[in-house]
């Protein structure tokens, strides 16, 4: 088995369970991701392949733009870009010396690495992608974005991408999908939670998980708003949990409250176990997260899916948004600094009303009634097998 990401987080993360569940399984697994996952992919032990990331000149380039750009001039940069065009030709070496040297019987992608996608279709590979977005976010930046960009490399591609498995964690209730053959699945078979160190002795007041992911970090206005927020947030009767990424030190953010404890990486499942309120940029992996652990959520949309996600927890009734971020990620983040008097009163709301945490619960349910890990590695690992589970109607 061949897995391949991009180097974001949440494009990886998503194919951790299925890399547990293949090698528990007896595969033979192989991951070929770029150098900013090495260390990632150190800690999971399994065999990897480094492969090349865009120049540092390409990346200025395309993320100094990005954050003026309306939504859908600021979709088009980055998906056609940077993933299907810039990231594709920075990866797409490593693949093919691990598919030419390696001999996989199957190749899974997540939706934003191309490479693969490219390399298993010219070696008549299977191929599987995994979700790390809603699907129907996903089947228009495939078909309405990227499919030109594809299809100029190997003719009608988009369309056979299409056609491939598509893997989602998101339940079918928030998440209908227009992929001919999708298979859901969830997070983790029987893995508990660690309990997390004693950050606030003698508390047990609620704990709220504060994070903006790893990519709003990366732009100019995230260190300064996740400061923002923790001063929104004021005194109230909470324990805070601040985690800031990869590109931001703990430090960065100054001095906090006594109520608060800021690290740059937590293990996502140890505090969703314990965490009573999410807020967050809204991006699919906390999002989904969250609520495949029954916790509800109060969303900061910035850019890409975030807004999207922030309507489906809202419809829901897992959660408020604290603006609907319906323009660019400067427009954006201005509108959630200019809400953010309300942070405050928004996080009583949630915790005090029992109705956000009983929807939550509730898709948490359908969320653990999708296929295992286990059982989706072995559907995918019989050559012979039918491959359906929900397709449109």
């Amino acid at each position: 088995m061949l897995l391949t990401s991009t180097s974001g987080s949440g494009h990886f993360q998503p194919l951790v369970p299925l890399i547990r569940a293949f090698r528990v399984r007896g595969d033979d697994v192989m991951v070929v991701a770029p150098a900013a996952l090495a260390r990632t992919l150190e800690a999971t032990g399994v065999e990897y392949r480094l492969g090349d990331e865009p120049t540092s000149e390409d990346a200025t380039r395309v993320w100094s733009q990005f954050s003026s750009l309306e939504r859908r001039d600021a979709a088009r940069l980055v998906e056609r870009e940077w993933f299907a065009r810039l990231c594709l030709e920075a990866m797409l070496p490593a693949v093919e010396a691990a598919i030419r040297e390696w001999s996989p019987d199957l190749v899974v992608r997540e939706t934003c690495e191309y490479a693969a996608a490219v390399a298993a279709d010219a070696a008549s590979l299977r191929h599987a992608q995994v979700g790390i977005s809603t699907a129907a976010a996903e089947s228009r930046v495939l078909r309405g974005l990227v499919a030109p960009t594809l299809d100029e490399r190997r003719m009608g591609l988009a369309d056979r991408v299409f056609h491939a498995p598509y893997l989602t964690k998101f339940p079918a209730s928030l998440d209908p999908s227009p992929f001919p053959t999708t298979l859901r699945y969830r997070e983790r078979d029987d893995v508990a939670a660690r309990p997390l160190p004693d950050w606030w002795p003698d508390s047990d007041a609620p704990l709220v998980y504060l994070t903006l992911g790893t990519m709003a970090m990366r732009l100019g206005a995230g260190p300064s708003l996740l400061r923002a927020m923790l001063e929104a947030l004021g005194d109230l009767d909470v324990r805070i949990l601040v985690t800031t990424g990869p590109s931001t030190r703990p430090e960065e953010l100054g001095p906090v409250a006594k109520n608060v404890h800021v690290e740059a990486w937590v293990d996502q499942v140890d505090v969703l176990d314990v965490a009573a309120l999410v807020i967050c940029h809204g991006g699919s992996g906390t999002v989904f997260g969250a609520l495949a652990a029954g916790v509800p959520l109060i969303a900061a949309p910035m850019f890409a899916d975030q807004p999207t996600n922030a309507r489906l927890v809202v419809d829901a009734g897992a959660g408020v948004a604290l603006a609907e971020g319906g323009g660019s990620a400067e427009e954006n983040t201005r509108a959630l600094f200019e809400h953010l008097p309300r942070l405050g009163a928004l996080v009583e709301d949630v915790l005090g009303d029992q109705r956000f945490t009983l929807a939550a619960h509730a898709l948490a349910v359908e969320l653990r009634s999708a296929d295992s890990p286990a059982t989706l590695a072995r559907r995918l690992g019989s050559v012979d097998l039918e491959l359906t589970d929900d397709s449109p109607r």
